[in-house]
């Protein structure tokens, strides 16, 4: 990894606002303040592995605030930020969870809601940024688990550690088409991890409503897959494909029929939307998962008794 900043190297009196102008570029616009009554002390690293921005950092005496002011001047509304915590302890609080953050521990934080961060002793951690539809794609809503602690006592947890660590170390040996298959699986590996928090919390008449809404997310984020089946629905869920039609027609669906169902709704709103009066009708099949244009004219006039030419032409009308 690349060295960013540390406060050794600089004097004094300019390493605390050095290190905020760093802090400022590789995150998000936030306020930083002393605190404790220790020496000041800063060293970043950073590097890019695929889509994650990556960054490891040794501080401590410090306080990071993200405020509705802060949130406003930053361009990062489609990222969230996974913290590793490697070393020493840090506080956090965000969607009222204030939690002492331990090593080995992991928490997602939300850069477009408020947060504060406390290092007030020596303390180390891993910062990956990943876009923002990575994790809600595969767990829903960030607020359902931003600011959780997610032990490192759980063995998904532990893994996650182990692999970035060595993913860091061997990444640049790496061919790109490597690397981001690598990104993907570590991506993977920290939705199980977070899945695995979560599970323990829900009580157990719940968690299969929780696996469902998950599933119904995961399908929303990967709608262009034309490949994505009941079955692979399953085990990206981490459940038998047995349970999983058991939880669908729990709430009155069969997990095939909910998918055909789902890409035709999209499709229909995608042909009423002028944003996306550009695409020709083959183009939007695929991109809602059909394998051909007369495959979804089919299936599209069956549910909505109108061609989707038909279709895009009222809808589109109706707004001009």
């Amino acid at each position: 990894m690349q060295t960013l900043i540390s406060s050794d190297d600089l004097k004094s009196r300019n390493r605390f606002q050095t290190y905020l102008e760093i802090v400022r570029e590789r995150f998000v616009p936030s306020e930083c303040t002393m605190i404790g009554e220790g020496r000041f002390h800063a060293h970043i690293e950073g590097t890019q592995i695929g889509g994650m921005l990556i960054t490891r950092s040794s501080i401590n005496g410090q306080a990071v605030r993200i405020t509705p002011q802060t949130i406003r001047r930053h361009s990062k509304q489609d990222k969230l930020s996974v913290v590793l915590r490697l070393s020493g302890t840090a506080r956090s609080d965000q969607y009222d969870r204030a939690v002492v953050q331990r090593p080995g521990d992991l928490v997602v934080l939300d850069s477009n809601k408020p947060v504060t961060l406390e290092y007030p002793d020596p303390t180390s951690s891993l910062f990956i940024e990943l876009p923002r539809e990575q994790l809600e794609g595969a767990l829903g809503s960030a607020p359902l688990y931003a600011g959780l602690a997610v032990g490192g006592d759980l063995s998904g947890t532990s893994l996650v550690r182990t692999f970035f660590a060595e993913l860091i170390r061997v990444h640049r040996q790496m061919s790109p088409e490597m690397v981001e298959r690598m990104a993907r699986i570590g991506t993977d590996l920290i939705v199980a991890s977070i899945a695995e928090r979560l599970a323990r919390d829900t009580p157990r008449p719940l968690q299969g409503t929780v696996i469902v809404q998950r599933a119904k997310a995961y399908l929303d984020a990967n709608l262009g897959d034309p490949t994505l089946d009941p079955a692979q629905l399953a085990a990206a869920m981490g459940v038998s494909l047995r349970h999983l039609q058991q939880l669908f027609q729990e709430q009155g669906h069969a997990i095939a029929d909910w998918i055909w169902q789902r890409r035709l709704d999209i499709a229909a709103r995608r042909l009423a939307d002028s944003g996306h009066a550009h695409l020709s009708i083959g183009a939007l099949a695929y991109g809602c998962g059909f394998i051909s244009q007369a495959h979804f004219a089919r299936r599209f006039k069956d549910r909505f008794a109108a061609t989707p030419s038909e279709y895009r032409r009222t809808a589109l009308t109706r707004s001009a």
